[in-house]
């Protein structure tokens, strides 16, 4: 690749980390294309030259991060075969939970903002979402693929319903019992 497509490659992956941290930690409306500019250490030009828009670069955002999750499982999976789920559900409320706002999963702090957002970001929400519970449900135990699809869809509604409630308390012990509720009826699900 010659220097100036690396170069232009660098800045709008630079472009894509910030926009996806700031959006993570703010919110669509808590950053704007200057905010996301100066963290990216670009000027607001070079940022629409890349993503033409704020709505545009939210929905690539939101699918470079739903995408990683993805990976996350798929290499669980490869990891741990059969057993991989517990390991998902432990990465989910130790990594996830310990991490930043915004490193962590893209699905609890962006899903609320993705169904305030247009249409053509929300499909491709609705096509990621389906292909990482289709990811979860290829290596789910289950009577059929609707029974293991149910289950990813389950799965996933704990999980990211329980990092949400545990990222909006403040008392620990309150946290905590939300994590061992939501680990406990996750793992039921696969039991």
């Amino acid at each position: 690749m010659p220097k100036s497509e690396e170069t232009k490659a660098l800045t709008k992956e630079n472009i894509l980390y910030a926009a996806g941290r700031g959006f993570r930690t703010g919110g669509y409306g808590g950053i704007g294309v200057d905010g996301i500019s100066k963290a990216a250490g670009v000027t607001s030009g070079a940022f629409y030259a890349h993503f033409g828009s704020k709505a545009n670069a939210f929905e690539k955002a939101l699918v470079y991060g739903m995408g990683c999750v993805r990976e996350k499982i798929e290499g669980l999976q490869a990891q741990y075969g059969a057993q991989w789920t517990p390991h998902f559900i432990d990465y989910y409320f130790t990594d996830q939970l310990s991490s930043n706002l915004s490193e962590a999963c893209a699905l609890p702090s962006l899903s609320a903002d993705v169904a305030r957002a247009n249409e053509k970001t929300q499909k491709a929400y609705e096509v990621e979402l389906s292909k990482i519970a289709g990811a979860m449900a290829n290596e789910l135990p289950g009577k059929d693929d609707n029974d293991k699809l149910a289950k990813a869809w389950a799965i996933l509604s704990i999980l990211i319903g329980a990092s949400s409630m545990v990222r909006a308390v403040q008392r620990q012990a309150l946290a905590d019992e939300i994590i061992k509720s939501a680990q406990a009826q996750a793992l039921t699900i696969v039991s």
